[in-house]
């Protein structure tokens, strides 16, 4: 399969097609954006951040960067690609919507095989610091610095959305996604990380009801569950883990301490991986 850059862009500005001419993307209405020497692009325009540094932090980019690299979350991984690559077309297109450093995108291109076939990748992220660490790691995915809720993607021109343990715009995804797509969305299990969030808070939360109602614009999912036991045996570990998850902000500072006193730890990794199709039209 031969991996080729995304080129179906659009202005995040008025929505028409932008066309790359040299180191920028342009659309026809003047609007322009530079591709940066790194080679990511910046769809984020100011009117639609919430906030000047919007999305993770460099810290935890690095983080993430370094346990992920490390393999821990390799089955989920493995299982992201096969729901990904199952009944793909010969010639596709598959968005990363909330890419963080790249490991996922990164992984799903490095197994991709078949002859005859070409997949067309774009990671997407609000963190501009997790797109830089995207496009350093590798130059041939088009990455962009954009959001969920205004996708800088033409309507219909998507075969795959993944949305990995990030924040889901149905809308955007039904929009973009082509007639017959399929929407990859891991979310975490009631059991994920459990030993640590035991640490960490005084009480656990009870879980929520699983929602398997499809969104509008899609069919009930298939659901897959990966569940493993992972073994960390550092303190550098535990720390980057807890750096890359919502908890490092949730637990108290006593809660952290603990997690910070700790030199090993075994955990569950529980994710849910639903594959949603979308809604073909009726008649």
């Amino acid at each position: 399969m031969s991996i080729q850059p995304f080129t179906a862009l659009a202005c995040p500005l008025d929505g028409a097609p932008l066309h790359r001419e040299g180191g920028t993307w342009k659309c026809a209405t003047g609007h322009s954006f530079d591709v940066a020497s790194q080679g990511h692009t910046h769809l984020l325009p100011v009117q639609h951040k919430r906030s000047l540094d919007p999305g993770d932090s460099k810290e935890m980019v690095a983080a993430r960067r370094r346990f992920l690299n490390a393999g821990h979350y390799q089955p989920i991984a493995e299982a992201v690609a096969r729901a990904a690559l199952a009944d793909l077309p010969a010639n596709a297109a598959c968005l990363d919507a909330g890419c963080g450093e790249g490991y996922y995108l990164r992984q799903l291109a490095a197994t991709a095989s078949g002859p005859g076939q070409s997949l067309a990748i774009l990671g997407l992220d609000i963190s501009k610091w997790a797109v830089l660490a995207a496009a350093k790691q590798d130059p041939h995915p088009n990455w962009v610095v954009g959001t969920n809720a205004r996708l800088p993607v033409l309507d219909g021109t998507l075969d795959r959305v993944l949305c990995l343990f990030g924040f889901p715009v149905y809308t955007e995804f039904a929009r973009t996604l082509k007639p017959g797509g399929r929407l990859i969305q891991v979310d975490a299990g009631p059991d994920h990380l459990r030993e640590l969030r035991e640490i960490i808070y005084p009480t656990l939360k009870p879980q929520r009801p699983s929602d398997t109602a499809a969104p509008p614009g899609f069919r009930a999912p298939q659901v897959e569950t990966v569940r493993f036991t992972l073994a960390l045996d550092s303190q550098e570990q535990i720390a980057d883990l807890l750096a890359m998850t919502p908890h490092l902000y949730r637990a108290s500072p006593e809660g952290r301490a603990r997690a910070a006193a700790l030199s090993k730890l075994s955990m569950t990794v529980d994710v849910r991986i639903a594959g949603f199709d979308t809604a073909l039209p009726s008649g």
